[in-house]
């Protein structure tokens, strides 16, 4: 066997090894971007509480929705002003990709839930305030100056 022993005197005094690296992905910040992944994580529990009740798509999840989609419209308008005024990110397409898809998420999610009659339709808000947090750190995720 190889004995191993403990260097003494100046040998002693050596740097910590380092066991990991330090991400250099950004993370989401700014008020509307925090409050977008909030309210969609809100909505996809009280949708997800419905549809364990078997409860199928009321006022309270309409409005919920509405809510996301305002702040989705808010979060849109932000980063389109962004790119008006500065530079563009390397992959532009998939940024606007993005922006369109985000509020029109809210906006199927709603029509499908009401045509679903049953606690299914509920199921589609969850799934629909799941989708809009995970949009949001994508979007940051392709365009990380987005300071909004």
């Amino acid at each position: 066997m190889k004995s191993y022993h403990r260097p003494r005197g100046p040998e002693a005094v050596r740097p910590e090894p380092v066991t990991t690296k330090r991400s250099n992905v950004l993370g989401v910040n700014g008020v509307v971007p925090t409050t977008i992944i909030v309210a969609g994580l809100a909505l996809a529990g009280y949708a997800l509480l419905m549809t364990i009740r078997n409860r199928r798509m009321g006022v309270g999840l309409l409005v919920a929705l509405g809510v996301l989609e305002i702040l989705l419209l808010v979060e849109d308008g932000l980063v389109v002003a962004r790119l008006a005024s500065g530079p563009h990110p390397a992959g532009l397409a998939t940024l606007i990709g993005y922006l369109i898809a985000m509020p029109i998420v809210p906006v199927a999610a709603a029509f499908w839930g009401l045509l679903e009659r049953s606690r299914w339709g509920s199921a589609v808000i969850a799934v629909a305030g799941l989708v809009a947090p995970v949009l949001m750190v994508r979007l940051h995720q392709i365009w990380p100056v987005i300071h909004v």
